[in-house]
């Protein structure tokens, strides 16, 4: 077996296996090589460069023993798939359903996740989209704080668990999306230093130094991300990645990476004979990001919108806190169902200046619109969730726009379960002091932070869903709810036109109530505890929240904090 590394600057480095240390060659463009004729799958080993290490691969498809252990060789093609009928999932008129792997089941493994697609199927979901999966220290992350970017996380089941579960999703018809973080990689473990200038020597964000995509050396560094994202795509089977923040690219070559990578995962999607998805996580407004390479975008295929998000929560929670000042009028909520955004050029009072511009052309189902996600629980100080009451009237918007609408884990039966922000660290000052980071990100979010310690186990047990409560009448109510929106949506084409000049909506200055048109398809809301009469007049009601809902020629008779889903005449 041949084993390779990229480490540019070094003057010796030495492979060490188990009968011990082998000197490398180089070759070229700074890549060293060795031979090692008794290595196989399985086989540990590790690099050392300059005398120093031993460190794990950068490129370690798997690391049995951890961060701080040594990597082993692991062969893809030992991997039996049954996928092989799978022909893919497009986007478009899609719904994804976030999860995260440890504490989706109480096992919080790929396996157990599996045995509960079951219930995804019922709910007719398209799209899973798993928390980032890369190794991260000690027993539990979120997944931000990844390291070895290339292998899985033992604790899920390691690189053969994440294969066995995206066999699984696809024979029950499911795909799968996976969060990858190129942006930053976490402060624990992180051994790519030693090889090469894998990072640019400043702050890229708040969470860790800018990786180098555009100094000296950042060819390969490109690579070394762009060929992480193949990987994740051929070898795994994945169908799309979600990448993390990538405001926190920094990147001034001419051609940006993000344009880099969609065009070699076009040049994949071609040869894999299957559509390919990359979603953006960006806060920059930018319709760049998601217009094609042929019109001068960046080739995203749909990027999150925070915006819609903002405008729901803010509509059904009444919270104008933080970033939510901006969204408390309810004339954000019609801006962003008829254009997509609400910082479009404009003044956002919560930045101190414009931001954004028009996504005018874009259409809805490049936006991925949420009513919750882990970022928008996970960052509040309790991980608390919307109420039911709540989540029937978001459901009932957002399953009806004309977005690529994404659920949280346990949204679609109203979970009481929180989702905290937890974390493993195991060098004693990174633990001490993950809270008080934590409280410091969201300094002058209007919090009163009260959140338990991210280090404790407790704040990992208790954000584990709880599937229990679809037992009992109010949760599997709400789980009739969702599940009636998505068969809605699915068997009516107006709700899944993405066209948002053809949405049509107003509103009631006070925010008591919003109608929104969906071509012969109207959506009337009642955000008010009153019960209000509502256009249309004389409509067949198809779907409604609460009993009793009455149509009649003055219009549509809705009780308070209620929701109904009408066909009218053309």
């Amino acid at each position: 077996m041949i084993f390779e590394v990229w480490a540019p600057k070094a003057t010796a480095v030495e492979v060490d296996v188990p009968n011990g240390r082998r000197p490398m060659s180089p070759g070229e463009r700074g890549w060293w090589w060795a031979e090692v004729a008794e290595a196989g799958h399985g086989t540990r080993y590790a690099f050392v460069v300059d005398g120093d290490g031993p460190y794990p691969d950068p490129r370690s498809r798997r690391q049995p023993e951890g961060v701080f252990g040594p990597s082993a060789v692991y062969e893809h093609a030992r991997f039996t798939w049954s996928d092989h009928e799978w022909k893919g999932r497009d986007l478009r008129g899609s719904v994804i359903y976030e999860l995260h792997v440890g504490t989706f089941t109480g096992e919080g493994t790929f396996a157990a996740a599996a045995e509960r697609l079951e219930h995804l199927v019922e709910l007719c979901v398209d799209f899973v989209e798993i928390m980032p999966v890369a190794p991260v220290p000690g027993g539990r992350n979120w997944g931000y704080d990844g390291v070895d970017l290339y292998a899985v996380n033992e604790t899920y089941g390691g690189p053969d668990g994440l294969k066995s579960f995206v066999d699984a999703c696809h024979r029950a018809g499911i795909g799968v999306i996976l969060d990858v973080v190129y942006n930053h990689l976490g402060p624990s473990g992180n051994f790519l230093r030693p090889f090469g200038p894998y990072f640019s020597g400043f702050a890229g964000s708040y969470w860790g130094e800018a990786v180098n995509l555009d100094g000296p050396g950042s060819d390969e560094v490109r690579r070394y991300f762009i060929g992480n994202a193949v990987q994740w795509l051929r070898d795994y089977h994945i169908d799309g990645l979600r990448l993390d923040a990538v405001h926190a690219l920094h990147d001034k070559r001419a051609r940006h990476l993000l344009a880099e990578l969609s065009e070699e995962v076009d040049v994949l999607a071609c040869s894999l004979g299957r559509p390919l998805t990359l979603i953006a996580e960006s806060d920059l407004n930018d319709p760049r990001m998601v217009r094609p390479l042929e019109a001068g975008g960046l080739g995203m295929s749909a990027q999150w919108n925070d915006d819609v998000h903002h405008a729901l929560h803010t509509a059904v929670s009444g919270e104008s806190h933080g970033y939510y000042e901006d969204f408390a009028d309810p004339s954000a909520l019609v801006k962003v169902l008829t254009q997509g955004v609400l910082h479009d050029g404009g003044h956002s009072g919560f930045r101190g200046r414009t931001h954004g511009q028009p996504f005018t052309g874009v259409p809805g189902h490049r936006l991925i619109a949420c009513l919750q996600n882990h970022d928008q629980i996970g960052n509040r100080p309790g991980g608390d969730r919307l109420p039911m009451s709540a989540l029937k009237l978001g459901a009932g918007l957002l399953l009806t726009s004309p977005f690529t609408p994404m659920l949280f884990m346990g949204e679609e039966w109203g979970a009481r379960t929180p989702f905290l922000f937890f974390s493993d660290h195991v060098e004693p000052a990174l633990r001490e002091s993950e809270g008080v980071r934590r409280e410091r990100e969201f300094d002058g979010f209007g919090y009163t932070w009260d959140a338990p310690d991210p280090s404790e186990e407790e704040a990992f047990l208790r954000s584990k869903l709880d599937w229990s409560e679809l037992k009992e009448e109010e949760n599997w109510s709400l789980l009739c709810w969702y599940r009636d929106l998505i068969a809605l949506r699915k068997a009516l084409p107006e709700l899944s036109d993405p066209r948002l000049d053809r949405v049509r909506v107003e509103a009631d200055p006070d925010g008591k109530w919003l109608i929104m048109w969906r071509g012969t398809v109207c959506v009337s809301v009642n955000f008010s505890p009153e019960t209000l009469t509502l256009p249309p007049a004389g409509a067949t009601v198809l779907l409604a929240s609460d009993d009793p809902v009455a149509s009649g020629p003055d219009g549509l008779r809705l009780p308070g904090q209620a929701l109904a889903i009408c066909r009218t005449i053309p």
